[in-house]
């Protein structure tokens, strides 16, 4: 196992690590992991976007709660708040103009538009959240040695919500964060409330923060209606590489 996912794994087993969810994908060997070159380059994006087509695959089949998919990025080691949540969205972006092109169309149970209460990123038509974490945030619970994306299937949420579950995770969680930081974090929101896309990077940002996500790049690279690329369902893609390069 590579040094990097083995100090995550570490990371989110320490007991004062905030979210009870991954501690349960950990516990249930449902956290997947693999490492990238560069958050700042593209060159892993593929192999990206190949791991979270085969993460939706493997939750269409079982249905197991609490998965994630983790991308841990050995560079940069030192990044600003302002320049990790730029990257970041780079990143994102990127993305989904490859699951666009790939004929996937967007999980019509959220928001493509980031200024939406309902957005959520879209990955073989399942919508996604992403925590954000790097060595340079300000809140401790966002804070890991290298930038990490950490992948969460929406549908999980829901699942949660129509158990009865979500609130009183929530208040673990906030719990949680308050005993760790000092503090509630302030950007925290219920999906619906607002914005999903303000707590990605964990930067705390003001009600005039605009994301950078851009849903008519996406569109872009849609292709057209009587493509033959133009498939429903989940691409068959590589198999990802978990926790190695």
């Amino acid at each position: 196992m590579h040094p990097l996912a083995m100090n995550f794994r570490r990371f989110v087993d320490d007991p004062s690590f905030v979210c009870v969810g991954a501690k349960a994908a950990l516990a249930k060997g449902r956290m997947h992991v693999i490492i990238a070159k560069d958050l700042l380059s593209s060159c892993d994006d593929y192999r990206i976007y190949s791991g979270l087509c085969e993460i939706v695959r493997d939750y269409r089949a079982d249905r197991e709660m609490f998965q994630s998919f983790v991308v841990i990025f050995e560079q940069p080691a030192h990044m600003s708040e302002e320049s990790f949540e730029r990257a970041l969205w780079v990143r994102a972006q990127s993305l989904s103009d490859k699951d666009a092109s790939n004929g996937q169309a967007y999980d019509d149970r959220v928001s493509m538009q980031p200024d939406n209460p309902h957005f959520a990123l879209s990955f073989a038509e399942e919508g996604f959240f992403i925590v954000g974490l790097h060595p340079g945030a300000s809140r401790e619970s966002r804070r890991f040695e290298r930038p990490t994306l950490v992948f969460n299937l929406h549908d999980q949420f829901e699942r949660l919500r129509s158990d009865g579950d979500y609130e009183k995770m929530r208040a673990v969680i906030l719990n949680r964060d308050k005993k760790l930081t000092g503090s509630v974090n302030p950007m925290l929101a219920r999906h619906g409330e607002t914005s999903e896309a303000r707590q990605y990077s964990g930067r705390l940002v003001g009600q005039d923060w605009k994301c950078p996500f851009d849903p008519l790049e996406r569109s872009s690279h849609e292709p057209k209606a009587n493509s033959a690329t133009v498939r429903r369902g989940v691409p068959s893609l590589t198999r990802r590489d978990t926790d190695r390069h």
